[in-house]
C-alpha cells in the first residue's frame, strides 16, 4: 500500500511514566506526552507511547518456554559500544538474563517490567 507510515508504537505498561523514563535513559529520545500518555519522540518521525494497563500484565519468559507467556515484540537498539551500553542500561534498571545468544554482536536485557530488548553492535 502506498503512503503507509508508522504513526506510533503503543506499549502496554504497569507504570507508563517509569517505563518511558527508563527508555528515555536508554535511548536519549525526548520524553513527551501523546494521546494523554507518557511517550518518547525520536527524530520527529517516530513516537513510542506507554499506555496504562487495565489488566494484570504478565511479563514474557526469557528465553521462551512452551506454555509460558511469550514476548510479542522487542526493540533492537544499535549502539557504538555494546559492553558499555549494557552497563549503562543496567544502571538505569535493566536486568541481564543468564541466557544470551548474540555473542559479540548483541546482548539481550530485560526492561523494568520484564520485556526483552537487545543492544546490538552497529
Amino acid at each position: 500500500m502506498a503512503g503507509v507510515n508508522i504513526g506510533s508504537i503503543a506499549i502496554d505498561s504497569v507504570n507508563p511514566k517509569k517505563l518511558r523514563d527508563f527508555y528515555a535513559g536508554v535511548t536519549g529520545w525526548e520524553p513527551a506526552t501523546f494521546w494523554g500518555s507518557p511517550a518518547l519522540a525520536f527524530g520527529g518521525k517516530l513516537v513510542v507511547v506507554f499506555i496504562p494497563c487495565d489488566f494484570d500484565y504478565i511479563p514474557p519468559v526469557w528465553p521462551e518456554e512452551p506454555g509460558q507467556q511469550q514476548k510479542q515484540m522487542h526493540f533492537d537498539f544499535e549502539v557504538d559500544d555494546v559492553p558499555s551500553a549494557v552497563q549503562d542500561a543496567i544502571a538505569l534498571g535493566a536486568t541481564k538474563p543468564e541466557s544470551q545468544y548474540g555473542g559479540e554482536q548483541w546482548v539481550t536485557l530485560l526492561d523494568p517490567e520484564g520485556r526483552p530488548f537487545c543492544l546490538c553492535a552497529k
